[in-house]
């Protein structure tokens, strides 16, 4: 589906990968096949991003209930994010996008850590894209957190309880400097949010496919954009309030 043309792009989008394992399976092959060939998938989705403008594209790679899955699959995917980094960020680097990990990283190990923070700051310098990977990461997690260092002001004297207000949790939470996302993609058939950006997620657009994460490529990532341009975002208002805004 074509989407040259459309006058309203999404500024962030948001992605859940579901359906690795499932492909996979379908064919016959280990689970972690599947993650292998989703790998392709990420870097078809940063460069339709790239191509059409997109601001941000974060993508959520594992999530902190995933550590509940079987040990070795736990593992492959970790040699999998290592490998994975090393081998994208010249790559990223050279197309101006900015890799940025959100989520929980003391879970992960010391050298993973560090390859982490090696390839943040190998693309820090880039203004294009921003591509956040959301590994170990919970939308419950992040409001926690966020709670957290807001209790400890309010305890320390520096902040009054009657001066907390939406604006102050948003500041605390992963990526504040950034859009919340405008729309939500999930992969895999499956239909909820899975704990991913909960708070940030508040009138972003939601989006569905029955692809798998590995057969979601340039014209499915397409036809995501299309759906989104033709919604209509009311943010709480009447469709005739917007139309009398745009007259």
């Amino acid at each position: 589906m074509e989407v040259d043309g459309l006058t309203r792009l999404p500024r962030h989008i948001a992605i859940i990968m579901d359906g690795n394992g499932r492909w996979a399976q379908q064919r016959g092959l280990m689970r972690h096949a599947g993650h292998k060939a989703g790998v392709k998938t990420v870097r078809s989705s940063v460069e339709q991003s790239v191509k059409h403008g997109i601001d941000v594209l974060t993508l959520f790679a594992f999530s902190s209930e995933n550590w509940k899955r079987p040990k070795k699959e736990v593992s492959l995917l970790m040699d999998l994010f290592m490998v994975a980094l090393q081998r994208e960020v010249k790559r990223l680097k050279r197309n101006n996008v900015r890799l940025r990990i959100i989520g929980d990283r003391s879970a992960f190990s010391e050298k993973l850590q560090q390859r982490i923070s090696a390839a943040e700051a190998e693309t820090a310098g880039n203004d294009g894209l921003v591509l956040q990977i959301a590994a170990n990461y919970g939308g419950r997690w992040d409001i926690t957190q966020a709670v957290r260092r807001i209790a400890a002001s309010v305890a320390s004297g520096q902040l009054q309880p009657d001066h907390i207000d939406e604006d102050l949790i948003s500041s605390e939470l992963s990526f504040k400097d950034l859009p919340d996302p405008d729309l939500f993609i999930r992969t895999g058939g499956e239909q909820r949010i899975s704990n991913f950006m909960l708070w940030q997620s508040a009138y972003t657009e939601l989006y569905f496919t029955d692809a798998y994460w590995p057969e979601f490529d340039a014209e499915a990532f397409d036809q995501a954009i299309a759906f989104y341009s033709s919604r209509q975002r009311r943010f709480g208002m009447t469709g005739e309030q917007l139309q009398s805004d745009e007259e």
